[in-house]
């Protein structure tokens, strides 16, 4: 599927209008509804396929942030033969109360992997706890930016957003 292909069938498929609280508490009149696009098998596969020309050289683990970014994350092992792992918002309490599933973390050059980044909060957090806990976390890579302040909110902290489309990008003229 090329490029354009691609965009046409992810804004198809999740692009909605209406209003919308987005995570960063800010209201929209348009929403991407990324468990649209992720739950469709073959758009999935396009997608990571699609991602991976953007994963940084020396990526040693793929960062599933929960819970859009790790099918995302799952197949874009799949297609990169890089592990994966997977990113909770807060660490469990029991078990093994990890924060990170999958192998250990420390040490390791990850890349984070998020669906659609609108001000990149949730996404600053989860490469802060990585840090807290060794990781080295330069990179980043979502589906959709939204255009919304997320590179320059990564950036403030050392990471790199490698977003496959931007809102602009997606959305017809």
């Amino acid at each position: 599927m090329n490029r354009d292909d691609l965009a046409r069938a992810i804004y198809d498929v999740s692009h909605l209008t209406g209003t919308f609280t987005l995570r960063s508490g800010a209201v929209s009149d348009q929403y991407f509804d990324k468990y649209r696009f992720e739950s469709d098998p073959t758009l999935l596969r396009a997608i990571a396929e699609a991602m991976a020309a953007a994963v940084p050289t020396g990526t040693e683990l793929l960062a599933g942030l929960e819970l859009g970014g790790v099918p995302l994350a799952t197949m874009l092992s799949q297609v990169t033969g890089i592990p994966a792992l997977f990113v909770r918002k807060e660490a469990k309490t029991y078990g093994t109360c990890q924060l990170a599933e999958g192998t250990e973390i420390a040490g390791r050059r990850l890349t984070v992997v998020e669906d659609v980044v609108t001000s990149g909060g949730q996404v600053v957090i989860s490469c802060g706890d990585l840090r807290e806990r060794g990781a080295i976390v330069e990179h980043a890579l979502c589906v959709i930016d939204r255009e919304s302040g997320g590179p320059a909110a990564l950036a403030e902290i050392g990471v790199e957003l490698r977003p496959l489309f931007t809102m602009t990008e997606l959305t017809p003229a």
